[in-house]
């Protein structure tokens, strides 16, 4: 693979100030796990493209550091802690929302336990299924309900992965949540349409963020290098653009589609 091949190419984006890529002015975006990692770089991009935050995480602490990040966008934020496994907290984060609206949600709250499939606990399984099926569940659900009540439509976005159109060893249960996930937007595509909700995905490759440095072995990734035809993992600034594009106007017509940020991993 040559230099140039696995370079990251740069993200162009115009002023702010001149306001041609605000194609979210004016409108509420509610980010889940949006405290770091993708959340984080999802939840600035959306201030850019002028969306007002409200961000839910676990810690307030990482929330303060993407707040201020999005504020120097222009955007005015909201933190707020939300565990998303905790349906009442879910239900109180949508019921207290600034001016009583979300145009854009974004389930970005997620996690992941690699190992054997004979050695997955039930406790194992049911925090990662919590975490990644029934959180975006929960939230997904009570954001339409809001959406459904102003009846000016929005978007939802769920943050899957390359795991959730493929399989992978000692990934079952994290392929299991993100398959379900997957199923989840292609199902509540269909049944929103018709309040102009519109519902897709993003599916990343790899991503350099503090939890695959976490789990990554120099042999592990090696291998993953070796079946992504660019050649190079993913950046969280490239996730938060395809997510913003989802998001915004420019996306209007998709609905019920999965954008696959992977690199080429799934097409071969």
């Amino acid at each position: 693979m040559s230099t140039a091949a696995a370079s990251v190419p740069p993200i162009h984006r115009e002023c702010r100030a001149c306001g041609s890529l605000r194609q979210l002015a004016g409108r509420t975006a509610v980010v889940t796990g949006g405290g770091r990692g993708l959340g984080a770089a999802i939840a600035v991009r959306l201030a850019e493209a002028g969306a007002n935050l409200v961000l839910a995480s676990r810690s307030l602490d990482e929330l303060d550091h993407v707040a201020g990040q999005a504020r120097g966008c222009g955007a005015e934020v909201s933190a707020r802690i939300c565990d998303v496994t905790d349906d009442d907290l879910v239900r109180r984060l949508f019921a207290g929302l600034p001016g009583d609206r979300v145009d854009v949600l974004v389930n970005c709250a997620g996690t992941n336990r690699p190992e054997p499939f004979l050695a997955v606990t039930p406790a194992t399984f049911d925090h990662i299924i919590a975490v990644n099926v029934r959180g975006a569940f929960a939230a997904s659900q009570a954001a339409a309900e809001c959406m459904v009540k102003q009846g000016t439509g929005g978007s939802i976005v769920n943050v899957t992965s390359q795991m959730g159109h493929v399989g992978a060893a000692n990934r079952s249960v994290y392929c299991a949540s993100k398959h379900a996930l997957e199923g989840l937007t292609k199902a509540l595509a269909v049944e929103l349409a018709p309040h102009g909700i519109r519902v897709n995905s993003v599916a990343p490759t790899f991503i350099e963020t503090a939890m695959t440095r976490g789990y990554l072995t120099p042999e592990s990734r090696a291998a993953a290098l070796a079946d992504i035809p660019l050649g190079r993992f993913g950046t969280a600034s490239e996730v938060a653009e395809a997510v913003a594009f989802l998001a915004g106007p420019a996306s209007s017509l998709i609905t019920g589609t999965s954008l696959l940020a992977d690199g080429g991993w799934t097409a071969h």
